[in-house]
């Protein structure tokens, strides 16, 4: 199989390397080099882990990197599935599943990873919406087991078929889950997020008390608040809003802390800067939020 990945971010990258671990010839797209020099060097750091831990070995590291074609160069290839893995921005998506459709054969499917745009909508933007389909990883992507399997109005059986099996030759475990804003993971996760800065908001509590109490208190590996900053909070906010429009229910409404925060460009450990501050010297509470 060949599989076309659009976006060298933390999914794209993640995606392209599970894929090329399951034997595919990939090709790994981005608008710019920068993009895919980032990509390709956490491929590297993960694939690097993974040999130190004795869970493959050297060889393997090297042929999975050499499975993996960069390009900056959105054209025409034989893929038989692509997966779109930028950013969460309808607008954005749209056009990419346009292009997508125009340069990729006929019997090509054409997947998103979106985490709660609707892959009906997607699927209308193309002449093949039989083979639209979402295909949501988790992040990190080489390391979390699931996949949601999304299937637009349209979506065949014959190409749901198709992606799980992929899916689990990249060694996935899939839930076939219906097109409803967030699917089921963020529809859940998002919102209790997005709480948990409702409650640094109204001063209930601090940032490193909030988090306490989730990793202590409800034993999540991660405080509610670092797990926001390391999806992104601009990620966050995008599906709270698509939540919010798509359900009209008030208890979707993203507070205005996150609002304000994603507005100043503090988008969480992708930007050095959310809840947390993230630099050489560790990661410690923002003082301009924190209290």
């Amino acid at each position: 199989m060949k599989v076309l990945v659009i976006g060298a971010g933390q999914m794209g990258a993640g995606i392209a390397q599970v894929a090329a671990q399951a034997g595919y010839a990939v090709r790994l797209y981005d608008v710019e080099q920068r993009f895919l020099d980032r990509g390709l060097a956490a491929m590297r750091k993960s694939l690097d882990r993974d040999v130190e831990k004795g869970r493959k070995s050297a060889d393997e590291r090297d042929a999975v990197l050499r499975a993996v074609e960069p390009t900056t160069v959105l054209e025409a290839w034989d893929a038989d599935l692509a997966i779109e893995a930028a950013t969460e921005n309808l607008a954005v998506k749209l056009d990419l599943f346009r292009k997508l459709d125009e340069l990729l054969p006929r019997p090509a499917i054409l997947a998103s990873n979106t985490s709660s745009i609707s892959i009906t909508v997607l699927g209308a933007a193309t002449s093949r919406p039989e083979r639209v389909i979402g295909m949501h990883f988790m992040n990190p992507v080489p390391v979390m087991k699931l996949v949601e399997i999304i299937r637009g109005i349209a979506t065949s059986e014959q190409t749901y078929g198709v992606v799980r099996g992929a899916a689990l030759e990249m060694g996935k475990t899939t839930v076939e889950v219906s097109d409803y804003p967030g699917f089921v993971a963020n529809r859940i996760l998002l919102p209790m997020l997005n709480e948990a800065v409702y409650a640094l908001y109204e001063g209930v509590a601090g940032v490193e008390d909030i988090d306490t109490v989730m990793r202590l208190g409800l034993n999540h590996p991660m405080g509610a608040l670092q797990l926001a900053d390391f999806i992104g909070l601009d990620t966050c906010l995008a599906i709270m809003e698509v939540l919010h429009a798509g359900l009209g229910d008030d208890k979707y409404r993203p507070c205005p802390l996150l609002k304000k925060m994603v507005a100043a460009g503090w988008h969480g450990k992708k930007s050095g800067k959310g809840f947390y501050v993230y630099d050489e010297s560790g990661t410690t509470p923002n003082p301009e939020i924190a209290r």
